[in-house]
């Protein structure tokens, strides 16, 4: 019976292990130039997170082991993975194709853009480390969760392999751009802003209408523009946890 309960107390970890393995892959994807299954990768790495902590809460497989390789498995998968998919499209943007590192021909202006890309794997981990040694984040998240920001860039992977929006996406795509946001995604992550997680404790209006309305919205615009949905989704997400916040909506 011990021996059964053990292999079961491994089902999360083993699931954790497979997001990693997803998250691998879309890193090597990336720095190959091929963005959209970088994306691709990432989004699978998320499911993969989203079921491992639903399998540790059924099996009740609680383990220190188990916390500690879910974070290192995020710093690759949601921090590391898009990091490569940001390094990727300021090739595209400065260069206009993608190349080895060492045939990079650029001037220091150029390479500082290219290693700004750093940002999300250097605060994703330290979004990590926080969120590892806080004791008030079990239902919700103080800052920008990793996965989200992951998100957001797998999106911009696949939707460079899905030009259906060309204008939108030349307006986009540009390196002050990306420069632009990849600051302002890094500072979110090690805010002290509260956001809210998609962990129903009941399923009560008035203690998740916020959540409901944007899991509608979601689906919506899911439905109507595929990926192109995601970047939207996700300045709504921030948007709504910061009206939350300022008019000191508690969830």
């Amino acid at each position: 019976m011990k021996k059964v309960k053990k292999i079961f107390s491994w089902v999360p970890n083993f699931i954790t292990l497979l997001g990693l393995f997803s998250g691998s892959l879309a890193v090597f994807f990336a720095i190959d130039g091929h963005l959209s299954l970088a994306g691709i990768f990432i989004l699978i790495a998320a499911v993969f997170d989203f079921f491992d902590g639903m399998a540790a809460r059924l099996l009740k497989a609680y383990s220190e082991i188990g916390k500690q390789l879910d974070s290192l498995a995020d710093v690759i998968s949601f921090g590391f993975a898009p990091g490569a998919i940001l390094f990727t499209l300021f090739e595209y943007s400065l260069f206009g194709k993608n190349q080895l590192i060492q045939d990079i021909e650029g001037n220091t202006i150029e390479w500082l853009f290219l290693f700004s890309s750093l940002l999300i794997p250097v605060f994703s981990a330290l979004r990590l480390a926080k969120f590892n040694i806080s004791e008030n984040q079990n239902k919700n998240f103080i800052g920008l969760p990793t996965p989200a920001n992951a998100l957001l860039w797998a999106s911009l992977g696949l939707m460079l392999g899905l030009p259906k929006y060309t204008e939108v996406l030349k307006i986009l795509y540009t390196s002050k751009n990306l420069l632009i946001l990849v600051i302002i995604t890094s500072i979110l992550l090690v805010s002290r802003i509260p956001m809210f997680s998609f962990k129903f404790n009941n399923m009560k209006w008035g203690q998740n209408w916020f959540r409901y309305m944007f899991m509608a919205v979601a689906i919506v615009l899911l439905i109507l523009i595929n990926v192109y949905a995601i970047p939207i989704l996700f300045l709504l997400y921030v948007l709504m946890n910061m009206a939350l916040y300022i008019t000191g909506v508690e969830f």
